[in-house]
């Protein structure tokens, strides 16, 4: 059954949060492609993962953390939870693709663990670039970071997902968890198995499929993209604003926004904030 994005099956304040540790044994059979390390606390799994792929990690390293005291977001926004209440980790990749292509990580990775989502019955949605809402509540946010490595360029994939926070865990009202919305605690194994499969999945096709498959991947982000067809406010560095409704996103990634002065397209390094304004 689907959930709506505003439904409290069980009030979550009153959910027996148990919070178990993850279960190697699933994670381990993801492997070859995948190989899981699991910490118990760090500082970033990004971090870490950005220490393994300079040191040689391959490809389809995977860096999992129960517990995460310095983790970041776009901009150094902060990361924080409680242990065990999250699903949190960063994934080593060397794109093939022309490195004119990398800026559709960030939203192939958003689209692909919404996708993931949707189908464990979260009604999520995803606010370009790659935040994942329920309703207008994040749930998770993703963090991208190319880096340079002896071998080559190399793509951190950072992702945060908030499981079994309750109300009083979440660190800004804006905020949302997997429990809050489903009113049950989800099985954070299962979890993490099914958004590195359908990011594996989803990378794979992107890697090999050429401009059908950066053509598909394109059509497919903007239908699911909850900020595409919206009144918007684009928050740029230097103070300035932009506002008018996202009409899609071009080849490029980049938002298109329809403002007084005609379209308008911005990527997501170059703005601060977006936020929809016809709520």
């Amino acid at each position: 059954m689907r959930l709506g994005p505003w439904v409290n099956v069980v009030p979550v304040t009153a959910l027996p949060m148990r919070r178990p540790s993850l279960d190697p044994s699933p994670l381990a059979a993801l492997a070859p492609d995948l190989v899981v390390e699991i910490l118990g606390t760090t500082t970033s799994t990004n971090a870490v993962a950005t220490d393994r792929a300079r040191a040689g990690a391959p490809e389809g390293l995977v860096v999992v953390a129960e517990h995460q005291t310095a983790g970041r977001g776009r901009l150094d926004r902060s990361w924080q939870a409680p242990p065990r209440s999250s699903v949190i980790f960063s994934l080593v990749l060397r794109p093939v693709v022309p490195l004119a292509s990398w800026p559709w990580l960030p939203l192939l990775t958003g689209h692909a663990l919404g996708k993931a989502l949707r189908a464990e019955g979260y009604d999520v949605g995803v606010k370009w670039p790659n935040d994942l809402l329920i309703g207008d509540r994040k749930v998770a946010g993703i963090l991208v970071e190319r880096i340079e490595t002896p071998d080559g360029p190399a793509a951190i994939i950072g992702v945060g997902l908030n499981v079994s926070l309750t109300p009083d865990d979440l660190p800004v009202p804006t905020g949302t968890s997997l429990a809050i919305a489903s009113g049950a605690e989800p099985d954070r194994t299962a979890l993490l198995v099914a958004l590195l499969r359908s990011l594996q999945e989803a990378y794979d096709v992107w890697q090999v499929g050429g401009s059908a498959a950066a053509s598909h991947l394109r059509t497919s982000y903007a239908a699911g993209c909850v900020t595409v067809g919206r009144d918007v406010r684009v928050d740029l560095p230097g103070g300035s604003v932009l506002t008018g409704r996202a009409t899609g996103v071009d080849p490029g990634g980049r938002l298109v926004v329809a403002g007084p002065d005609g379209e308008t397209a911005v990527g997501a390094g170059d703005v601060v904030h977006v936020r929809a304004t016809d709520r």
